[in-house]
């Protein structure tokens, strides 16, 4: 309790600090590109529109009776900010060895301003995500998505969804300090999680068993809450909410001890 509120306090007393480095994020992720900040508009919806050509009339993927644009959507722009979070965050320490090594800075400063760069992105993405939900209400695709007062609850799932991401950013920045195969092997990981995770096509095209086995992916457990919002219209269970809480908070709470107890070794290997 007591590292988590030192690095509370740090997070205040170094807030511009991030802020610059996000904003150094921003201006070298768009530099020299003619549309710049639209590229987070319009990716969300260039990926779901080639997904949603090749899965729905090509592998034939849908889901009966809701919305698959929706449906596809919401999983794209959850499942890409966390793979470019935690990816960003990964290599955000060994990056920034030349900072490190000149000025006292608190090392998690560099994992959680990557996690924060990307989460104004996803905020972003949440705009043509909000009007492909709406458009469905006039047309777009067969069946129209839910409108409701349960939209209340989704800041709650984003926010240890948040969480959740920064503490396996926090995780991955420790290891890959001191074994450099992680920023290979994680790749390879992210493309197991990636087709563990229901992104593009229903949880119920597998067999029973996978799908209890399917159902402990914490990925899975956020991305499936908001669908069941915005394509159903029903608020997640008590219990499913509490769930989402303890995966967000416990993750970055072991993601927190596991940097805390590493980081003055860094300086020896980066």
């Amino acid at each position: 309790m007591k590292s988590i509120n030192n690095m509370i306090a740090n997070f205040k007393k170094y807030w511009f600090l991030i802020t610059q480095i996000i904003s150094r994020d921003f201006k070298r992720k768009y530099k020299r590109s003619v549309l710049g900040v639209v590229w987070s508009l319009l990716y969300p919806i260039l990926m779901m529109s080639v997904m949603a050509v090749v899965f729905s009339h090509m592998f034939r993927f849908g889901t009966e009776g809701t919305n698959y644009l929706v449906y596809l959507m919401t999983g794209i722009i959850m499942w890409s900010y966390f793979s470019e979070a935690t990816t960003g965050a990964m290599t955000s320490v060994v990056d920034n060895f030349t900072l490190i090594n000149k000025v006292y800075i608190p090392k998690y400063v560099f994992p959680l301003a990557k996690c924060l760069f990307v989460g104004i992105n996803f905020i972003l993405t949440l705009i043509p995500w909000l009007a492909i939900i709406v458009l469905t209400l006039f047309g777009l695709g067969k069946y129209p998505a839910s409108i409701n007062f349960y939209y209340l609850v989704i800041p709650y799932i984003f926010f240890f969804f948040f969480l959740f991401t920064i503490g396996v950013g926090l995780i991955l920045s420790c290891v890959s300090v001191f074994l450099r195969d992680v920023f290979y092997i994680y790749g390879i990981i992210l493309t197991i999680w990636n087709y563990y995770t229901p992104v593009f096509y229903d949880l119920s095209i597998l067999p029973e068993g996978l799908q209890r086995l399917f159902k402990f992916n914490p990925l899975y457990q956020f991305i499936n809450s908001v669908r069941q919002i915005v394509l159903f219209g029903n608020c997640p269970s008590p219990l499913t909410l509490l769930i989402l809480a303890l995966i967000g908070c416990g993750t970055l709470g072991l993601g927190i001890i596991i940097f805390k107890k590493n980081q003055d070794k860094f300086i020896y290997y980066i």
